[in-house]
């Protein structure tokens, strides 16, 4: 049986693009480990503001998807308001240093149970101003937050904690719904 003369063809292999181009798998795998490296160094430390709300509770859940994904230093912090002015409404439970201490205990215990060491910080302030002024000092590279809805004013939401962070941030923001 004759197979014809493109049976025994004597045309070279084709090479890889790999071959071609010069680049070896090795290099490729250097060039991906770098990658990685990169994204794990991407937010290195996080800050995670937190109050008595279900929205910090459930923007618990992404904060430890964050620091186990990029190995990030995680730092709680609660914001004691100071006391109210005349003519202004009392303010909730957040102004007692004492439910901010047992709210931070708990967030800090909640991180650990996750294999999550955090630190934890408590200051006394607006919240948006303090929250600020702490990522700036810890040196922050994300900031995350839930976002309750409220402040809002006939303005829209300028009142909001989430806004006045987000405008005022020095370093990215994520706001979890």
């Amino acid at each position: 049986m004759h197979l014809g003369p493109r049976a025994h063809s004597t045309a070279p292999v084709q090479k890889t693009e790999d071959e071609t181009n010069g680049t070896d798998l090795a290099q490729r795998k250097h060039f991906i480990g770098v990658r990685v490296r990169e994204m794990r160094t991407m937010f290195k430390t996080v800050l995670f503001p937190v109050d008595q709300s279900r929205e910090a509770r459930e923007a618990a859940e992404k904060v430890v998807n964050i620091v186990k994904t990029y190995a990030s230093r995680l730092v709680i912090l609660s914001v004691v308001e100071p006391p109210a002015e005349e003519g202004e409404a009392p303010r909730e439970v957040m102004s007692s240093p004492e439910a901010v201490a047992k709210l931070l205990s708990e967030a800090q215990s909640m991180f650990s149970q996750q294999g999550i060491e955090a630190e934890i910080i408590e200051r006394e302030g607006k919240p948006a101003f303090t929250i600020c002024d702490v990522a700036d000092e810890v040196g922050a590279d994300l900031i995350v937050m839930g976002c309750r809805g409220m402040g809002l004013t006939d303005d829209g939401a300028s009142d909001s904690v989430t806004s006045r962070v987000i405008n005022l941030s020095p370093c990215a923001v994520l706001i979890v719904p």
